[in-house]
């Protein structure tokens, strides 16, 4: 009996390493209408293998006959091929994604009349958010405030009083609270709810909690900023692993 086990393991062990060593390098090219095919994942479902499509949409990745690949992207649906023959004798496999409509929350129709265009602010005037307006009035030492007053001119006692109030450090916060929700918009306008919980594999209820964990994270934010998509979804893979163990932690 131990004998025909031991068979049946040798014979499964040659059978498996016969069948990894049959597999070779599938190239291919992933393309949409609207959208450039950079930064999709070609996951091998049945050795867990990844690649991933370069600037031109172009791939390859080891594969054989009877293999599933899944293509995944944040702005295409996913894609999954059972690969047959034909598409190794056809030398190229093309596969074309199709992009995610994310649906706008607000439109905003200007016509392109704005103060610029109508000539009231300059166009290399930098423009100020709120919270920004409010920290510059409150901290700025204005030269001029005083002219006339005093011989010379003065400065303004307001940014002093503001400072020694804690006035200006509020705002101060109350700047950065306004640039975090400004990275949380962006975050979920990229990323739908979905995403984080069929991908990153975050339960529901703690998919707000990790977007603002990621807003923490300097390297994150700054990515962000630059608009990289296929970086900040490769750091935010990255981050949901740590956030997992610190939920798992607390549990």
């Amino acid at each position: 009996m131990i004998r025909i086990v031991y068979l049946f393991l040798a014979f499964a062990t040659t059978a498996a390493m016969s069948q990894e060593g049959s597999r070779i390098q599938l190239n291919g090219k992933v393309t949409a209408d609207v959208s450039v095919p950079e930064g999709v994942y070609v996951i091998n479902k049945k050795t867990e293998k990844t690649s991933i499509t370069g600037q031109d949409g172009n791939f390859s990745i080891m594969a054989a006959v009877g293999d599933t690949l899944l293509f995944s992207a944040v702005q295409f649906k996913d894609t999954k091929i059972l690969l047959t023959q034909v598409h190794f004798d056809q030398g190229i496999l093309f596969e074309k994604m199709t992009p995610i409509a994310n649906q706008l929350r607000e439109v905003i129709v200007r016509n392109g009349i704005n103060a610029v265009s109508m000539g009231i602010i300059p166009r290399e005037q930098k423009i100020y958010t709120p919270a920004e307006r409010k920290l510059y009035t409150a901290s700025n030492l204005n030269a001029s405030a005083n002219v006339g007053s005093m011989m010379g001119g003065s400065v303004s006692a307001d940014p002093l009083l503001n400072w020694i109030s804690g006035r200006t450090k509020m705002l101060k916060k109350e700047l950065e609270v306004e640039q975090k929700e400004s990275y949380l918009r962006q975050l979920e306008n990229l990323f739908a709810v979905d995403y984080f919980v069929s991908k990153l594999k975050i339960p529901v209820e703690y998919v707000k909690g990790f977007e603002y964990y990621s807003l923490e994270n300097e390297r994150f934010v700054a990515v962000l900023k630059s608009k990289n998509v296929t970086m900040t979804t490769f750091l935010m893979g990255e981050l949901a692993i740590k956030y997992k163990e610190i939920i798992a932690s607390e549990n």
